[in-house]
């Protein structure tokens, strides 16, 4: 460990806002030590000595303390605001890119990683305006690290991360994942090494920050919940390195998801929760996505009152956002109605989930393939389960036309929970060829 010889008045300040006494915060910091694999022993002592005789913590203990206090107070929290000095790449951020590249290797495919535009990715980026100049640069950047990037390279990243959701959004994560990793440790992992104007390094970090939450949310769509809960990490650091609440806010959502897609409703309701709270500047669209989520999870939990709340929140926000300009992708009144739908059904209301679930399938713009099977593989197993069987079965026809076409772990997953139900009711014509037809898809 190294030392100064001034007292942490920062760190101090961050423990009174979180509540935190010295025991608590060093329980905290061993439990993060523990989610990454790490066997930590710090007590009252080790938090005595950080905050009054001016010992700095190891690299690694502060990207943790930063990490929890993060969480605790639902805002980045960064190497600054801690007393840890000014947050630099090079102070902060080696372990972080080290780790986020081992990470993206171990993902890739084998196949991807000798020549960065191989397949599908090769035919995916040309799409990206400029790119023959950046594989040229990225290049460049590895035989030569100290050369500068500049915003084209940040253009590039963001113009890559959106090209890459696209495809997700058409064809499933399965498909677009590894184009993701591949992206990350052949042009990210460069550009984050290289040197760059202050202003362009922050905005690089933003820019890595969403495609490492877009690579999380890819992994979530194949139900490798692991891996996600890793990417997701990763996000959480680069855009708390970056100051960047909107990012910061949106993984924090995405591991909700997650959490509520697996059960773990208390979990997915902090989550949710926390990503509310981390940002207090949010506009009318980003309002409404985040209590959207906070109602689904706290539906999930049996907090009833809690839900409708939160449900009321969110289409009052969106009926704001809609009277301003809107960008395709972004949160929508059929994602609302989705969420509408999750919380009526954990609610027990079956007759108003499938009322909005079919609302929302009736409103969704097209592009989004993915979205639309698995929703309406799950309007069909509420329909079948009211007893609505004729109108299930024809959901689940209309989903089969379009299941080949993506590859989605959670796609599957309806696919799979089609087959269960419709098992026991093969003497309905209507079942049976519904099982005849899964033969030549599965």
């Amino acid at each position: 460990m190294s030392r100064t010889r001034r007292q942490n008045e920062a760190l101090r300040g961050l423990l009174y806002e979180a509540g935190w006494g010295y025991g608590q915060f060093a329980r905290s910091i061993n439990a993060a030590g523990t989610r990454t694999g790490l066997s930590l022993r710090y007590d009252n002592s080790s938090v005595s000595h950080w905050l009054n005789d001016g010992t700095m913590p190891r690299q690694g203990t502060r990207d943790l303390i930063l990490d929890v206090l993060s969480l605790r107070l639902r805002r980045p929290v960064t190497a600054a605001d801690a007393g840890f000095g000014k947050p630099r790449l090079d102070d902060e951020g080696t372990d972080l890119i080290t780790g986020l590249m081992d990470l993206a290797r171990a993902d890739m495919d084998p196949s991807r990683r000798s020549v960065l535009g191989a397949g599908l990715y090769s035919a995916a980026v040309v799409a990206v305006p400029g790119w023959q100049d950046v594989v040229g640069r990225i290049d460049m950047i590895k035989t030569n690290p100290s050369m500068r990037i500049g915003r084209r390279e940040v253009e590039s990243v963001i113009a890559m991360t959106e090209l890459i959701s696209g495809i997700d959004d058409q064809q499933g994560g399965r498909y677009a994942r590894p184009m993701a990793a591949t992206f990350l440790v052949n042009a990210i992992g460069p550009y984050l090494k290289a040197e760059a104007p202050d202003e362009v390094r922050k905005e690089l970090l933003s820019a890595a920050a969403d495609h490492c939450y877009l690579t999380g949310y890819m992994a979530m769509d194949e139900r490798l919940d692991g891996l996600a809960s890793r990417y997701y990490v990763k996000a959480l650091e680069l855009a708390r390195i970056a100051g960047d609440e909107l990012t910061f806010c949106t993984t924090l959502r995405g591991m909700s998801v997650m959490h509520g897609d697996l059960g773990d409703g208390p979990t997915a309701s902090r989550l949710a929760q926390s990503a509310s709270a981390a940002s207090p500047k949010a506009g009318p669209r980003m309002r409404a996505f985040l209590a959207g989520q906070e109602a689904h999870a706290a539906a999930i939990t049996g907090d009833r009152s809690l839900a409708l709340l939160r449900i009321k929140q969110a289409e009052a926000a969106m009926e704001k956002a809609e009277s301003q300009a809107k960008a395709l992708g972004s949160y929508d009144p059929s994602a609302l109605h989705y969420h509408i739908s999750q919380v009526r059904y954990e609610l027990g209301d079956m007759a108003g989930a499938i009322e909005s679930m079919q609302q929302s399938h009736q409103i969704r713009e097209p592009v989004f393939r993915r979205t639309r099977v698995r929703y309406g593989g799950m309007l069909a197993e509420r329909k079948f389960k009211a007893g609505r069987f004729e109108e299930a079965f024809a959901d689940w026809h209309r989903m089969l036309d379009e299941y080949p076409l993506i590859q989605s772990g959670r796609a599957d997953d309806r696919f799979r929970e089609m087959k269960t139900l419709i098992q026991p009711y093969l003497g309905n014509r209507g079942a049976r060829e519904l099982h005849e037809r899964t033969m030549s898809v599965s």
